[in-house]
């Protein structure tokens, strides 16, 4: 398992992603187990919890905006629903992808493929402002 393994990104779009996917893992499942990998030129980032999981119909749905599992609509136990689809967006905006797996042993992982050589899609970007490169 590398270290590290540098990607172009927007360092504070990335943070914010991630940011999401671990505060997820300790809020529902009780502690974040981030990895890295390497495989045909992707990266490879796996978050895994000890949570109760997502029923597999609605693996999918949570990534909507303001979709949300704990229903009471009470903000401190449950968030307003955006985390997810913020960080679906932002990893696909780099040219990657999430999916969500209930694991066997059970809790949840989040596994995020994100390619090691392509820079970030920015619909309205300064071309003036190049990508930043982090973990070299």
């Amino acid at each position: 398992m590398p270290e590290r393994c540098p990607i172009s990104c927007r360092p504070g779009a990335m943070r914010r992603a991630f940011g999401n996917l671990i505060d997820n893992a300790v809020k529902y499942g009780g502690r974040a187990d981030v990895r890295l990998a390497v495989d045909t030129g992707h990266a490879i980032v796996t978050i895994d919890d000890d949570g109760p999981g997502i029923p597999e119909d609605e693996l999918e749905q949570v990534f909507a905006p303001f979709y949300r599992l704990e229903r009471s609509r009470n903000r401190y136990t449950g968030g307003v629903g955006l985390g997810l689809a913020v960080a679906k967006t932002i990893i696909h905006a780099h040219g990657g992808d999430i999916q969500l797996i209930n694991r066997d042993a059970g809790g949840l992982r989040a596994s995020v493929s994100l390619p090691l050589d392509a820079a970030p899609r920015v619909e309205h970007r300064d071309p003036a402002v190049p990508p930043v490169t982090v973990g070299g």
